[in-house]
Protein backbone atom coordinates (compact mmCIF):
# COMPACT_ATOMS: atom_id res chain seq x y z
CA UNK A 1 0.00 0.00 0.00
CA UNK A 2 1.25 3.46 -1.01
CA UNK A 3 -0.40 6.71 0.94
CA UNK A 4 -0.72 9.94 -0.09
CA UNK A 5 -2.19 12.70 2.41
CA UNK A 6 -4.10 15.74 1.00
CA UNK A 7 -3.15 17.67 4.22
CA UNK A 8 -0.84 17.60 6.90
CA UNK A 9 -2.41 18.43 9.77
CA UNK A 10 -3.07 17.25 13.67
CA UNK A 11 -5.11 14.84 12.80
CA UNK A 12 -2.60 13.57 9.99
CA UNK A 13 0.42 13.78 11.45
CA UNK A 14 -1.43 11.70 14.05
CA UNK A 15 -2.55 8.44 11.92
CA UNK A 16 1.12 9.08 10.08
CA UNK A 17 2.38 8.78 13.38
CA UNK A 18 0.61 5.59 14.44
CA UNK A 19 1.16 3.91 11.09
CA UNK A 20 4.62 4.23 11.49
CA UNK A 21 4.83 3.23 14.86
CA UNK A 22 3.45 0.14 14.03
CA UNK A 23 5.67 -0.56 11.46
CA UNK A 24 4.65 1.16 8.00
CA UNK A 25 7.50 1.80 6.36
CA UNK A 26 7.93 5.54 5.87
CA UNK A 27 8.85 5.80 2.54
CA UNK A 28 5.22 4.49 1.30
CA UNK A 29 3.83 7.74 2.75
CA UNK A 30 3.60 11.08 1.22
CA UNK A 31 2.17 14.08 2.08
CA UNK A 32 0.39 17.27 0.14
CA UNK A 33 0.67 20.14 2.63
CA UNK A 34 0.87 24.05 1.82
CA UNK A 35 1.99 25.45 5.52
CA UNK A 36 5.69 25.36 6.13
CA UNK A 37 5.04 24.61 10.15
CA UNK A 38 3.09 21.61 9.06
CA UNK A 39 5.21 20.37 6.69
CA UNK A 40 8.27 20.71 8.49
CA UNK A 41 6.16 18.34 11.47
CA UNK A 42 4.69 15.64 8.99
CA UNK A 43 8.71 15.20 7.86
CA UNK A 44 10.18 14.52 10.86
CA UNK A 45 8.43 10.72 10.32
CA UNK A 46 10.26 10.31 7.83
CA UNK A 47 8.00 10.73 4.91
CA UNK A 48 8.18 12.54 2.00
CA UNK A 49 6.28 15.94 1.69
CA UNK A 50 5.37 18.52 -0.96
CA UNK A 51 3.39 21.45 -1.61
CA UNK A 52 1.64 20.01 -4.93
CA UNK A 53 0.84 16.56 -6.47
CA UNK A 54 3.72 14.80 -7.43
CA UNK A 55 5.14 11.47 -8.79
CA UNK A 56 4.80 10.16 -5.16
CA UNK A 57 1.44 11.09 -4.58
CA UNK A 58 0.55 9.53 -8.52
CA UNK A 59 2.33 6.68 -7.67
CA UNK A 60 -0.06 6.09 -4.60
CA UNK A 61 -3.17 3.45 -4.45
CA UNK A 62 -4.68 5.39 -1.39
CA UNK A 63 -5.58 8.91 -0.83
CA UNK A 64 -6.26 10.37 2.33
CA UNK A 65 -8.15 13.56 2.53
CA UNK A 66 -7.18 15.29 5.62
CA UNK A 67 -7.87 18.82 4.88
CA UNK A 68 -10.38 21.02 6.30
CA UNK A 69 -13.88 20.85 5.26
CA UNK A 70 -13.96 23.90 3.28
CA UNK A 71 -10.90 23.02 1.64
CA UNK A 72 -11.67 19.75 0.29
CA UNK A 73 -12.86 20.76 -2.96
CA UNK A 74 -9.78 22.36 -4.08
CA UNK A 75 -7.60 19.74 -2.67
CA UNK A 76 -9.22 17.05 -4.72
CA UNK A 77 -9.36 19.23 -7.43
CA UNK A 78 -5.79 19.10 -7.30
CA UNK A 79 -6.00 14.85 -8.23
CA UNK A 80 -8.92 14.44 -9.58
CA UNK A 81 -7.08 14.14 -12.79
CA UNK A 82 -5.18 11.10 -11.98
CA UNK A 83 -7.64 9.29 -9.28
CA UNK A 84 -8.85 6.39 -11.31
CA UNK A 85 -8.02 3.41 -9.50
CA UNK A 86 -7.46 4.79 -5.85
CA UNK A 87 -9.23 4.35 -2.82
CA UNK A 88 -10.35 8.07 -1.82
CA UNK A 89 -10.71 8.24 2.28
CA UNK A 90 -11.68 11.07 3.77
CA UNK A 91 -11.84 12.42 7.38
CA UNK A 92 -13.09 15.73 6.08
CA UNK A 93 -15.97 16.31 8.81
CA UNK A 94 -20.17 16.71 7.25
CA UNK A 95 -18.82 16.53 3.46
CA UNK A 96 -20.64 13.70 2.16
CA UNK A 97 -19.78 11.35 -0.57
CA UNK A 98 -22.03 12.07 -3.24
CA UNK A 99 -20.20 15.94 -2.97
CA UNK A 100 -16.79 13.88 -2.93
CA UNK A 101 -18.02 12.03 -5.72
CA UNK A 102 -19.50 14.85 -7.77
CA UNK A 103 -16.21 16.49 -7.17
CA UNK A 104 -13.92 13.15 -8.35
CA UNK A 105 -15.98 12.82 -11.84
CA UNK A 106 -18.21 10.71 -10.32
CA UNK A 107 -15.56 8.37 -8.55
CA UNK A 108 -16.81 5.79 -6.49
CA UNK A 109 -14.37 4.19 -4.40
CA UNK A 110 -14.85 6.20 -1.45
CA UNK A 111 -14.88 5.72 2.42
CA UNK A 112 -15.55 8.19 4.63
CA UNK A 113 -14.29 8.54 8.74
CA UNK A 114 -15.09 10.90 11.41
CA UNK A 115 -12.14 10.04 13.75
CA UNK A 116 -11.58 12.21 17.28
CA UNK A 117 -8.75 13.84 18.57
CA UNK A 118 -8.00 10.90 21.09
CA UNK A 119 -6.24 9.89 17.99
CA UNK A 120 -4.10 12.42 18.86
CA UNK A 121 -2.87 10.04 21.49
CA UNK A 122 -3.46 7.02 20.05
CA UNK A 123 -6.77 6.54 21.48
CA UNK A 124 -9.55 7.50 18.97
CA UNK A 125 -12.36 5.63 17.89
CA UNK A 126 -12.83 6.14 14.09
CA UNK A 127 -16.69 5.59 12.63
CA UNK A 128 -16.17 3.89 9.06
CA UNK A 129 -18.85 4.15 6.01
CA UNK A 130 -17.87 2.80 2.43
CA UNK A 131 -19.86 2.91 -1.04
CA UNK A 132 -20.77 -0.61 -2.47
CA UNK A 133 -18.08 -0.09 -4.90
CA UNK A 134 -15.44 -0.33 -2.39
CA UNK A 135 -13.55 -3.90 -2.12
CA UNK A 136 -12.81 -5.94 0.82
CA UNK A 137 -8.80 -5.42 0.13
CA UNK A 138 -9.83 -1.52 0.11
CA UNK A 139 -11.77 -1.97 2.77
CA UNK A 140 -9.25 -3.75 4.99
CA UNK A 141 -6.43 -0.79 3.71
CA UNK A 142 -9.18 1.98 5.39
CA UNK A 143 -9.37 0.11 8.48
CA UNK A 144 -5.21 -0.26 8.86
CA UNK A 145 -5.10 3.61 8.49
CA UNK A 146 -7.65 4.19 10.77
CA UNK A 147 -6.98 1.44 13.31
CA UNK A 148 -3.37 3.05 13.30
CA UNK A 149 -4.31 5.63 16.20
CA UNK A 150 -7.48 3.54 17.60
CA UNK A 151 -10.54 1.79 17.28
CA UNK A 152 -12.50 1.41 14.03
CA UNK A 153 -16.45 1.18 13.63
CA UNK A 154 -17.76 0.23 10.21
CA UNK A 155 -21.27 1.74 9.68
CA UNK A 156 -23.98 -0.21 7.60
CA UNK A 157 -25.19 4.18 6.43
CA UNK A 158 -23.89 6.98 5.97
CA UNK A 159 -26.48 8.83 7.64
CA UNK A 160 -24.97 7.47 10.82
CA UNK A 161 -21.87 9.79 10.57
CA UNK A 162 -24.27 12.44 11.55
CA UNK A 163 -24.49 11.06 15.58
CA UNK A 164 -21.08 9.65 15.39
CA UNK A 165 -19.95 13.17 14.36
CA UNK A 166 -21.77 14.94 17.00
CA UNK A 167 -20.77 12.40 19.76
CA UNK A 168 -17.81 10.93 19.17
CA UNK A 169 -16.16 13.21 16.74
CA UNK A 170 -16.97 16.65 18.98
CA UNK A 171 -17.82 14.51 22.43
CA UNK A 172 -14.76 14.93 23.25
CA UNK A 173 -14.33 18.67 22.92
CA UNK A 174 -17.29 19.16 24.93
CA UNK A 175 -15.73 16.86 28.03
CA UNK A 176 -12.28 19.36 27.20
CA UNK A 177 -14.32 22.28 28.10
CA UNK A 178 -16.54 20.95 30.97
CA UNK A 179 -12.64 20.37 32.78
CA UNK A 180 -11.66 23.74 31.51
CA UNK A 181 -15.06 25.14 33.05
CA UNK A 182 -14.55 23.01 36.45
CA UNK A 183 -10.85 24.28 36.57
CA UNK A 184 -11.44 28.15 36.54
CA UNK A 185 -14.25 27.23 38.73
CA UNK A 186 -11.90 26.09 41.53
CA UNK A 187 -9.41 28.48 40.63
CA UNK A 188 -11.69 31.38 41.00
CA UNK A 189 -14.23 30.40 44.33
CA UNK A 190 -12.88 27.26 45.66
CA UNK A 191 -8.96 27.11 46.46
CA UNK A 192 -7.18 29.97 48.72
CA UNK A 193 -4.08 29.96 46.77
CA UNK A 194 -5.43 30.42 43.11
CA UNK A 195 -1.96 31.77 42.19
CA UNK A 196 -0.52 27.93 43.05
CA UNK A 197 -2.54 26.46 40.68
CA UNK A 198 -0.81 25.28 37.42
CA UNK A 199 -2.51 26.67 34.04
CA UNK A 200 -4.97 24.59 32.35
CA UNK A 201 -5.44 25.17 28.73
CA UNK A 202 -7.47 22.82 26.04
CA UNK A 203 -5.36 23.33 22.90
CA UNK A 204 -6.72 20.81 20.79
CA UNK A 205 -10.02 21.37 21.84
CA UNK A 206 -11.93 21.67 18.12
CA UNK A 207 -11.02 22.16 14.72
CA UNK A 208 -12.48 25.35 12.90
CA UNK A 209 -15.57 24.04 11.72
CA UNK A 210 -19.49 24.18 12.37
CA UNK A 211 -20.05 21.00 13.73
CA UNK A 212 -17.66 21.14 17.17
CA UNK A 213 -17.43 24.93 17.30
CA UNK A 214 -21.36 25.66 17.47
CA UNK A 215 -21.77 22.70 20.04
CA UNK A 216 -19.15 24.39 22.12
CA UNK A 217 -20.66 27.72 21.67
CA UNK A 218 -24.05 26.56 22.75
CA UNK A 219 -22.52 25.76 26.21
CA UNK A 220 -21.33 29.05 26.67
CA UNK A 221 -19.91 31.96 25.74
CA UNK A 222 -16.56 33.25 27.49
CA UNK A 223 -16.40 30.45 30.14
CA UNK A 224 -20.19 31.35 31.27
CA UNK A 225 -21.95 28.00 32.16
CA UNK A 226 -25.51 28.19 30.00
CA UNK A 227 -27.68 24.99 32.16
CA UNK A 228 -30.72 23.49 31.14
CA UNK A 229 -33.71 25.76 32.38
CA UNK A 230 -34.52 22.60 34.72
CA UNK A 231 -30.97 22.79 36.22
CA UNK A 232 -30.95 26.70 36.57
CA UNK A 233 -34.41 26.32 38.51
CA UNK A 234 -33.14 23.76 40.66
CA UNK A 235 -30.17 25.98 41.67
CA UNK A 236 -32.52 28.77 42.47
CA UNK A 237 -34.60 26.88 44.47
CA UNK A 238 -31.92 25.48 46.12
CA UNK A 239 -30.77 29.33 46.94
CA UNK A 240 -34.52 30.28 47.85
CA UNK A 241 -33.76 29.10 52.11
CA UNK A 242 -30.48 31.09 51.89
CA UNK A 243 -32.75 34.47 50.72
CA UNK A 244 -30.00 34.07 47.85
CA UNK A 245 -31.43 35.28 44.69
CA UNK A 246 -30.18 35.14 40.63
CA UNK A 247 -32.23 36.38 37.89
CA UNK A 248 -29.78 37.51 35.66
CA UNK A 249 -29.52 35.00 32.67
CA UNK A 250 -26.96 32.86 32.40
CA UNK A 251 -26.79 31.39 35.45
CA UNK A 252 -22.63 31.15 36.20
CA UNK A 253 -20.83 29.99 39.14
CA UNK A 254 -19.92 33.66 39.81
CA UNK A 255 -23.48 35.01 40.54
CA UNK A 256 -24.41 32.48 42.47
CA UNK A 257 -21.59 33.27 44.91
CA UNK A 258 -22.30 36.88 44.28
CA UNK A 259 -25.79 36.26 45.60
CA UNK A 260 -25.24 34.11 48.39
CA UNK A 261 -22.56 36.76 49.50
CA UNK A 262 -24.88 39.01 48.73
CA UNK A 263 -27.72 37.15 51.41
CA UNK A 264 -24.66 36.59 53.92
CA UNK A 265 -24.42 40.94 53.87
CA UNK A 266 -27.50 41.00 54.14
CA UNK A 267 -28.30 39.10 57.51
CA UNK A 268 -25.37 39.83 58.92
CA UNK A 269 -26.23 43.55 58.92
CA UNK A 270 -29.97 42.34 60.32
CA UNK A 271 -28.66 40.35 63.31
CA UNK A 272 -28.44 41.35 66.45
CA UNK A 273 -24.97 43.21 67.92
CA UNK A 274 -22.76 39.99 68.26
CA UNK A 275 -24.51 37.49 66.45
CA UNK A 276 -23.58 35.98 62.91
CA UNK A 277 -26.97 35.94 60.79
CA UNK A 278 -28.02 32.38 59.40
CA UNK A 279 -25.34 31.94 56.89
CA UNK A 280 -22.07 31.26 58.34
CA UNK A 281 -19.26 32.62 56.33
CA UNK A 282 -17.26 29.70 54.38
CA UNK A 283 -14.05 28.15 55.26
CA UNK A 284 -11.69 28.14 52.57
CA UNK A 285 -11.80 24.59 52.55
CA UNK A 286 -15.11 23.98 52.67
CA UNK A 287 -16.19 25.22 48.88
CA UNK A 288 -18.78 27.27 48.00
CA UNK A 289 -20.58 29.01 51.12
Amino acid sequence: MNIAFLGGGNMANALIGGLVAKGFEARAISVIELAPAARDKIAAHGVRVSTAPDAASAKADTLVLAVKPQDARAALASVASSVDGKLVISIAAGVRLDALSRWLGGHRRLVRCMPNTPALIGAGIAGLYALPEVTADERARAQTILGAVGEVVWLNDERLLDPVTAVSGSGPAYVFWFIEQLAATLADYLVPCAAELPAIKIVHMHTPTPHTEYGVKGMGEGGAIAPPAAIANAVRDALAPLGAEVNETPLTPRRVLAAIRQAQASQASQAPSGGRGDIRPSSPTHGLP
